[in-house]
């Protein structure tokens, strides 16, 4: 489909007579060049685009770029007005049964069965709705701030590497595919954005449970300067260990000496097995 045959972003707003609100978390992505380009990194990985999740579709900028190339798309949208504006913009594709307008808050409202997420996320959720949407195992091409997405995609040993990255990293690969300027929203944010995409994997380990793994890294890296021997010992509260001292005398004593940052998700992995063992979580 050409990009003429797109709803131009800026009228939208102008039909659906918002500007956009930053003490609401509400930034639309306005860069028709941007647009065209997100769904794309769905695309070219042959992701099942049966059914594709939008979270915070606001106008529908994207939405309607979205419906060029998925079966069926289910726009989630909190802002009751903008929900309103959705269903009586896209009503030809909401009656052909193409488009389902659900408002609500993403973080509450029940979800569909999805085969993809592709959204322009509201910043403010970016990590509670990243790991609802990350656990159903499905490709993502999420927007996010900038420093969130390089965050999220970090190597261990670099100064972004931190529980987002093993967390995020536990269910899928990772990759910062479009670095995104702030003029190409409005209003415009304070930061600059990014686009991430996951593409959904096992890793390449196994862990007791998901449960106890993400406890575990959670409490280490609330205390990330310290050794891992004294960020086990002193957040038990945290992870649940009963016996850290338990863990800190069975596990290898060159990891023990590391720093969270340093861990690699394979040896959190480990430790987490060991918590189950000996650490009595």
């Amino acid at each position: 489909m050409d990009d003429t045959d797109f709803r131009d972003p800026d009228a939208l707003l102008a039909r659906a007579g918002v500007g956009g609100n930053p003490d609401r978390d509400q930034h639309f992505l306005v860069d028709d060049r941007v647009l065209d380009r997100v769904p794309t990194y769905a695309t070219e990985i042959d992701a099942d685009l049966g059914h594709v999740l939008e979270i915070g579709a606001g106008t529908g900028a994207l939405t309607d770029r979205l419906l060029a190339v998925a079966g069926h798309v289910t726009a989630v949208e909190r802002d009751p007005d903008l929900a309103a504006f959705l269903r009586e913009e896209f009503a030809a594709e909401i009656d052909a049964g193409r488009l389902t307008v659900l408002e609500g808050d993403a973080l509450a409202v029940e979800l569909p069965e999805f085969t993809a997420s592709i959204s322009n996320l509201p910043y403010g959720i970016s990590s509670e709705i990243t790991f609802r949407l990350l656990p159903h195992g499905v490709p993502l091409v999420l927007m996010f701030q900038r420093e969130f997405a390089e965050r999220m995609a970090a190597d261990p040993g670099t100064e972004e590497y931190g529980r987002l990255s093993v967390t995020a990293g536990h269910y899928a690969d990772i990759e910062v595919v479009e670095p995104v300027p702030e003029a190409a929203f409005r209003p415009p944010p304070a930061v600059e954005s990014a686009i991430v995409r996951t593409t959904p994997r096992e890793p390449a380990y196994e862990v007791p449970s998901d449960e106890v793994f993400m406890d575990l890294v959670k409490a280490i890296f609330t205390q990330r300067r310290k050794t891992m021997r004294n960020a086990i010992r002193n957040t038990g509260h945290i992870s649940g260990l009963d016996d850290p001292d338990a863990v800190v005398d069975a596990a290898a004593e060159d990891l023990m000496s590391k720093r969270a940052g340093d861990v690699t998700p394979a040896e959190f992995a480990k430790l987490a097995q060991l918590a189950v063992e000996v650490g009595d979580p």
